[in-house]
């Protein structure tokens, strides 16, 4: 069981990537890649993807950030061009993310 981080969540990231469902094959090694470097150098609180089981070629996405700072710092990583590259060579369909400012949490 992963120890929960006891980081306060001020801004919480929602958003989605569309890919053609024959390049799946060819995103997801690249998107585990920027997952795992995300979680190793960004200082994100979560950093978490699901592909959509009932619409093919969806990738849903959930981040949390301690600040702005944070999230604006991943954004100008250096493995985000990279990825950002393979996503347009793969085909990226669509592209939708939102930030939330977070006030507090609780547990439903």
């Amino acid at each position: 069981m992963q120890k929960k981080d006891q980081r306060q969540v001020t801004v919480a990231v929602f958003g989605i990537l569309r890919f053609p469902p024959e390049q799946m094959h060819e995103v997801l090694p690249h998107l585990r890649r920027l997952v795992e470097t995300t979680y190793k150098s960004d200082n994100c609180i979560a950093y978490d993807i699901a592909v959509d089981p009932f619409n093919p070629g969806l990738i849903r996405f959930s981040e949390l950030w301690p600040n702005h700072e944070s999230l604006a710092r991943h954004l100008q990583a250096p493995h985000i061009d990279p990825w950002r590259s393979v996503a347009r060579n793969c085909g990226m369909l669509e592209r939708k993310f939102t930030a939330y400012d977070i006030a507090g949490s609780r547990e439903v």
